[in-house]
């Protein structure tokens, strides 16, 4: 059932889902401590295909992997594995609130895909929202604090996955994985993803590093309640709820994580950081500000 504006039930659900994948950044970190990134990204994408599979037969729609989609699905799965590869490799360089601010610079990236490929064209607020994001992404690539907890490479791996999310999203605005629906789409994501990550961990290192009890439960939470969990329910969101208005609340993701990075792993928190993601968020909002009629 769609609703024409956000109720109080729409906000506690929002706030929720932006607080679990702030929570997502801090238990990547944690685990990375006992397996390897992409090892880690391989075996969540993995899990994750059990329980998405599972939600999709608990719906009454069990999977089915047409023909003509397999090419849409094949490139989809790519650019997932590609995201979440950079996304978990800057979780080991750089501390989570660099990680998550830059990351969710993604708005930028997909309004200039969406102008030149999908007939979305950017308006004079969309272009001031542009601005600030990329200003505020850019400095806080610039700004890296003195303590040496966060490195070029990470910020720029974070960047990279900023990329491979707004090009997923590309995809799945295109018309045949768009007529497939988002829990199709996610589930051609981690099924086609997992192999992928899986095969290309050993180039990175050693795949199991201090692994502890508590990691195979942050992997295991990862899959379940993140990815089956917290991706569904977003995307529930928003075929309830404008997606505009919805897609306006991601900005509290990695303000929630700059938060979480300095209460548990003691990340330093600059004035800088703090200024550019005040840039981002603004930007954000700016970029999913409906269009007046």
């Amino acid at each position: 059932m769609h609703k024409d504006k956000l109720d109080s039930a729409g906000v506690a659900m929002l706030l929720g889902v932006q607080l679990l994948l702030a929570f997502n950044q801090i238990i990547v970190k944690a685990v990375n401590e006992g397996l390897q990134p992409v090892f880690f990204a391989g075996l969540r994408s993995g899990l994750a295909i059990f329980f998405v599979w599972a939600w999709l037969v608990w719906r009454g729609r069990p999977p089915r992997l047409d023909r003509a989609a397999w090419g849409a699905g094949l490139l989809i799965g790519i650019l997932f594995a590609a995201e979440f590869l950079f996304l978990f490799i800057a979780l080991d360089l750089t501390t989570v609130g660099r990680a998550s601010l830059i990351m969710y610079s993604m708005p930028v990236w997909f309004a200039l895909l969406a102008h030149f490929g999908l007939g979305d064209r950017i308006t004079p607020t969309k272009a001031a929202g542009l601005a600030l994001a990329f200003l505020g992404c850019a400095w806080a690539i610039l700004s890296r604090p003195a303590t040496g907890e966060a490195s070029l490479a990470g910020d720029l791996c974070a960047l990279g996955a900023a990329w491979g999310w707004a090009l997923t999203a590309f995809v799945a605005r295109r018309p045949v994985m768009r007529a497939l629906g988002p829990e199709i789409q996610l589930f051609w994501m981690v099924l086609v993803s997992a192999p992928i990550l899986i095969l290309a961990a050993p180039l990175f290192g050693p795949l199991i590093r201090d692994l502890q009890p508590v990691h195979i439960l942050g992997l295991v939470f990862q899959a379940s309640v993140v990815v089956a969990g917290g991706f569904i329910a977003w995307l529930w969101l928003l075929s309830v709820y404008p997606s505009s208005t919805v897609a306006s609340f991601s900005f509290l993701t990695p303000i929630f994580a700059l938060g979480l990075g300095a209460l548990i792993f003691d990340e330093t928190v600059t004035w800088a950081i703090l200024g550019a993601a005040a840039l981002v968020a603004a930007g954000i909002v700016l970029i999913n500000r409906p269009t007046r009629a």
